[in-house]
């Protein structure tokens, strides 16, 4: 619960700053957009921090991809002692450098944040229309600090479409407007859930090689995940669809460009970037086009023809003629 505080008031502290920020350049701070551009805004600043998790991410992948011929000779090798099968295991991802688990990091770091975020929005939610008859209530985040405390209110009766952003379809009929709520709450679902199904499947489809055993756990995963987040979805406020939605698009661009750049040896987007390697060679090497033979005449050659000169004859062939 001290971690969550603590992170409560970074994610709102970056949510006000956003806030500020936008206001600064004219828009409106009791406008929902103005609070939804700064919760892209976090967004945008989460997933910059996660970058190096993210390298590490990709050469985790890449080193297990490499290391599974070994794998499956000590998988074979020690089939009927699971303990020697994990200890040489261990031993493996040592010497190669390799972590199993540093594939699930980024996911496993942005959900403490992501539960933050739910906090503090369920308490702008939860802000009384008179505090003074709530004295139990308690801001959450930065909001509880003086200077950021008129922003509660703003925040609390921001609105998109007609929906503010701390509803959620389960609740709708909390809400002013109850349908709008409903139908906005079921379109960031169905967003959500489609990129978290595509960012997996280009995984699966471009980067992973046929042979590889840890596809057919991906394959589940492509799955699973989405019906987690349409199911858990119906839970979750405006605000945090939006967020999830984001950050499903920063890492279906960011794991394309990694793919298209930096793929595994042996999958088709490897595959794919050589082609693409061998075109761009082929067309640096291409002769220069053929030239037109009725444009290049040379002046010259044709003002001035070149002489001909005589052949010289035989003596015996001078009497004939």
């Amino acid at each position: 619960m001290f971690i969550l505080d603590w992170l409560k008031i970074a994610v709102s502290w970056i949510l006000v700053t956003f806030e500020g920020l936008l206001s600064a350049i004219g828009m409106d701070p009791a406008s929902g957009w103005t609070w939804t551009l700064s919760i892209v805004g976090l967004v945008i600043v989460i997933r910059i921090a996660l970058i190096p998790l993210f390298v590490r991410q990709i050469k985790s992948q890449r080193n297990l991809q490499l290391i599974q011929p070994q794998m499956k000779e000590i998988q074979k090798k020690y089939a009927g002692d699971r303990e020697k099968q994990s200890q040489e295991m261990m031993k493996l991802y040592r010497e190669t450098g390799t972590n199993p688990l540093a594939s699930c990091l980024p996911i496993i770091l942005q959900a403490p944040i992501f539960f933050a975020l739910f906090s503090v929005l369920q308490g702008i939610a939860m802000y009384p229309a008179n505090p003074a008859d709530d004295p139990g209530y308690v801001a959450p985040g930065v909001f509880q600090w003086e200077q950021y405390s008129d922003l509660l209110p703003l925040a609390h009766n921001a609105e998109i479409f007609g929906v503010p952003l701390y509803g959620t379809f389960m609740n709708a009929d909390e809400t002013p407007n109850p349908t709008a709520t409903r139908i906005l709450a079921i379109i960031l679902i169905i967003c959500m859930t489609t990129t978290t199904f595509l960012t997996q499947r280009q995984l699966i489809v471009k980067n992973s090689a046929p042979d590889n055993p840890m596809v057919k756990q991906q394959k589940i995963l492509l799955y699973v995940f989405p019906v987690i987040f349409a199911v858990s979805g119906i839970n979750f406020p405006i605000g945090v669809l939006t967020y999830w939605f984001t950050t499903n698009l920063w890492s279906m661009g960011q794991q394309f460009w990694v793919i298209r750049n930096n793929p595994q040896p042996g999958t088709p987007a490897f595959e794919a970037k050589e082609a693409r390697q061998r075109a761009k060679s082929a067309a640096k090497q291409l002769p220069a086009p053929p030239t037109d033979p009725t444009t290049e005449v040379s002046d010259t050659a044709s003002d001035n023809p070149a002489r001909v000169q005589p052949k010289k004859q035989s003596r015996s062939q001078r009497k004939k003629k």
